[in-house]
């Protein structure tokens, strides 16, 4: 595994002149997410009724599965192909490979939720624990959508096998540039967005790597 100043290293590279788009890209991702997110903040439950801000919880609820998890699947690959291919198309790529495959994707980001708050109702650490290990999700999803959801969480628990670690130290090590955005009132996040999540997408290049290399040696 490389560690995380080269994961850091080929996002800047791949983003080198490519800052644009990708900080646009950001701004509709968020703004998306954010709207959606805070669409109940809208009812005040002192003045309206029950059944009104149950429903409006309900109704964000299923935009926020509908729209913004598949959404977000395209956004975690669209800094993927950014990262392998040069492909600048951030806000094209984020919807279409993200639609492209929507129940797939919808399930499979649900799926990987309901397992994620299951654990988590046993003890906090062990649900962020199974939250590292189904992290790769969201590429797999893409990458290999042949898979059922249930396969792609299984494979991603696979791939991570002995790395979680290695990716909370790569999320650790963006602390200071969070909390720098966050001075900034969050108006950093639009570039540390694009920053984290080509970083990511280097980190799960080296572990599939790795994982496909042993898998073939097992096989072979």
């Amino acid at each position: 595994m490389k560690s995380n100043q080269e994961y850091k290293n080929a996002a800047l590279a791949a983003l080198k002149g490519k800052w644009a788009p990708a900080v646009l890209c950001a701004v509709v991702y968020m703004v998306i997410t954010l709207c959606v997110s805070y669409a109940t903040a809208l009812f005040d439950p002192a003045t309206t009724a029950t059944g009104v801000v149950m429903t409006a919880s309900l109704v964000t609820m299923l935009i926020s599965l509908l729209v913004v998890s598949p959404l977000g699947v395209g956004y975690y690959n669209a800094h993927k192909d950014l990262l392998l291919t040069g492909d600048d198309k951030l806000i094209a790529n984020s919807f279409k490979t993200g639609f492209a495959n929507w129940g797939h994707n919808v399930w499979g980001m649900l799926l990987m939720g309901i397992f994620v708050f299951l654990w988590t109702l046993l003890l906090i650490i062990p649900g962020i624990i199974k939250g590292f290990a189904y992290s790769l999700v969201p590429y797999i999803l893409v990458d290999k959508p042949e898979l059922s959801a249930n396969e792609a969480i299984n494979l991603s628990m696979k791939m991570m096998k002995g790395h979680k670690f290695d990716f909370f130290w790569l999320c650790l090590s963006f602390i200071g540039w969070i909390l720098l955005a966050i001075l900034t009132l969050g108006i950093g996040l639009f570039w540390l967005l694009p920053y984290m999540y080509t970083a990511y997408a280097a980190f799960y290049q080296d572990v599939k790597a790795e994982y496909e290399a042993k898998t073939n040696t097992v096989n072979n």
